[in-house]
C-alpha cells in the first residue's frame, strides 16, 4: 500500500520512499552501557560481540530521491544497532544481520530539503551541515561541520560488492512515539571483516556526546553498497520477545 506525504518545503513523496545511493560505512564495537544510555525507551543494543554493542557510521551520497522530488544530497549517519526490548540477539551473528539497522542517533545532511524530508515524515534527527564527502580510489572520506564546529570525521576503505537484496529496520522517535521503518535494498553490496576505517568526533555537541562512548578503533567490518532502496512509512514499534532470527525473516 502506498501513501503520500507533503513536507514543509512543499515537496510531496510517495511512500515507501524510493532512493538511489552510494554507501560506504563501518560497524565498530562499542561499550554496551554507553550505547544503551543513548537509546530511547523500548530499545536495547544488539550483542555485537560477547561483551560489546556497536556503533555504525554510514557515509552516503544520494543521486536520486523519490521521483527526483528533491535534489541529490550527501549525509553521514551515526546509527546504534538495536532491537526492541526483549528481542534475543546473538554475538557476531546479530552484528552481521543488524549492523546497519537500528536507532538513528544523528543524521547530518547537506541540504534543507533533505532535512525536511527526513524530519517531517519519520522524525529522523537530521541537521543541515557542511559535508565534505569524497572518494579517493577505494577509500571514502567524510568530514562533517555544523554551526562552524566539527561534528565528526570518518574514512573507510570500500569492500568488494556482489549483487544483493537485503532488508532491515530503522528506528526513530517522532512526537514522543518510537517508530520502526522497514528498509529494502536492491543492487550491489558487500562487507569485509576487520577492514580499515577511522572515526573521530569533534567539539560540536553531537560529537561530544558520541565521543563519550567507548568505541574500538578497529571496526568489526566495513560495508559498501551501490543500490536502490526503499524506506516505508513509520509504524509504531512494539516490544517483542522473539529471536533475532525470527524477526529478520518475518
Amino acid at each position: 500500500m502506498t501513501q503520500k506525504e507533503t513536507i514543509s518545503t512543499g515537496h510531496t513523496f510517495e511512500l515507501p520512499a524510493k532512493l538511489s545511493a552510494s554507501i560506504v560505512g563501518a560497524v565498530f564495537p562499542a561499550d554496551s552501557g554507553d550505547v544503551a544510555a543513548l537509546l530511547p525507551t523500548g530499545l536495547e543494543p544488539i550483542r555485537a560481540t560477547r561483551t560489546q554493542a556497536a556503533v555504525t557510521v554510514l557515509a552516503v551520497s544520494y543521486d536520486r530521491v523519490g521521483d527526483d522530488t528533491i535534489d541529490p544530497y550527501d549525509e553521514v549517519g551515526v546509527l546504534l544497532p538495536a532491537v526492541e526490548t526483549g528481542t534475543r540477539t546473538w554475538p557476531y551473528l546479530s552484528a552481521l544481520r543488524r549492523g546497519v539497522s537500528g536507532y538513528v542517533y544523528t543524521l547530518p545532511v547537506s541540504t534543507e530539503q533533505a532535512r525536511a524530508f527526513g524530519v517531517d515524515i519519520w522524525g529522523y534527527p537530521k541537521l543541515v551541515a557542511d559535508i565534505d564527502l569524497r572518494d579517493e580510489g577505494k577509500t571514502r572520506h567524510a568530514t562533517v561541520t555544523a554551526d562552524s564546529r566539527h561534528v565528526l570525521s570518518f574514512e573507510a576503505r570500500r569492500p568488494p560488492t556482489v549483487p544483493a537484496k537485503l532488508s532491515g529496520y530503522n528506528y526513530t522517535v517522532k512526537h514522543d512515539q518510537l517508530l520502526r521503518e522497514e528498509t529494502r535494498l536492491s543492487g550491489r553490496a558487500g562487507i569485509w571483516p576487520r577492514h580499515r576505517a577511522t572515526l573521530r568526533f569533534g567539539a560540536h555537541p553531537v560529537g561530544q556526546h558520541l565521543a563519550a562512548v567507548e568505541i574500538d578503533d578497529r571496526p568489526l567490518y566495513t560495508v559498501a553498497a551501490s543500490c536502490d532502496f526503499k524506506i516505508s512509512a513509520g509504524s509504531e514499534a512494539r516490544s517483542q520477545t522473539l529471536d533475532d532470527d525470527e524477526i529478520q525473516h518475518s
